[in-house]
């Protein structure tokens, strides 16, 4: 047995197993053998705690590896159970949310709200193309709905700007936005799941108003994954595919489905 994983092998009294900590620090030699036979779900003060064959799994920052609501808890478990002879963080997206928002956002939620906001003073729904006409016309009928939903539900009117000319957003218009924002986080439990989860959808899209309407339940993953491709769609349609690029937007995908995942099994 390699001494730099003994000790999340063999925890001590009272400690639990820190699988994931253990895969991101192998992740650039060998990807470390999957040492347990079963994840499954246990009571817990926080929830639902993930437990590998009966002992509590821990984040990188060696908190209990919780979530509030069984739903969830039924997904995070068949992501480890999925795991064959390695544990390979790439393929386990809910885990590294549940990481980053229990290690970090529930300490600090302050610094991710305003991060987001910031996003959207410049929000990618509304710098437009002013040619060709085609991606135009794409760029409106995918993002103008969104625009349109979030100026008349929560009076936030962004100013338009054609093109990479920084347009600065009203004040007002941002404050609408964080008042949105802190209905669609909310107050529950699960708020700062919410609020983790809100933040990789804004920074895989580049647009704080997607969401905040997939928060919302606005709108769907696979309608927000769509608006958030549109310019580079319409790339490979004039130039052709470009098979790295389409490999980095399905490994976007996975990450914005399991962020959408996590909304949706925690209320507000």
């Amino acid at each position: 047995m390699r001494e730099d994983l003994s000790r999340d092998l063999m925890p001590g009294p009272g400690e639990g197993i820190d699988p994931v900590e253990m895969a991101k620090r192998d992740q650039r030699k060998t990807l470390p053998k999957r040492f347990y036979k079963e994840a499954s779900g246990q009571a817990s003060p926080q929830g639902f705690a993930l437990v590998l064959d009966g002992r509590p799994a821990l984040t990188p920052a060696r908190n209990r590896l919780a979530v509030p609501t069984a739903g969830l808890m039924t997904h995070l478990a068949a992501e480890w159970n999925a795991q064959h002879e390695t544990l390979d963080p790439a393929t386990m997206p809910i885990t590294r949310i549940l990481n980053s928002a229990l290690d970090g956002v529930a300490r600090e939620p302050g610094p991710v709200r305003n991060e987001i906001i910031k996003y959207a003073g410049t929000d990618l729904l509304v710098y437009r193309a002013g040619d060709p006409r085609q991606l135009v016309e794409d760029q409106a009928k995918a993002w103008d709905p969104v625009l349109e939903w979030a100026q008349k539900v929560h009076s936030i009117n962004f100013a338009l700007a054609e093109g990479v000319m920084h347009v600065a957003q009203a004040p007002a218009a941002l404050a609408a936005f964080g008042l949105a924002l802190d209905g669609v986080v909310g107050q529950s439990e699960g708020a700062f799941l919410r609020l983790a989860a809100l933040h990789v959808v804004t920074t895989l899209t580049g647009s704080a108003l997607l969401a905040l309407a997939l928060g919302a339940g606005h709108i769907d993953a696979h309608c927000v994954w769509q608006a958030a491709q549109v310019d580079e769609d319409f790339q490979m349609r004039a130039w052709g595919l470009d098979m790295q690029a389409v490999q980095r937007q399905k490994g976007r995908q996975i990450e914005l489905e399991a962020a959408a995942l996590i909304l949706s099994q925690c209320p507000v």
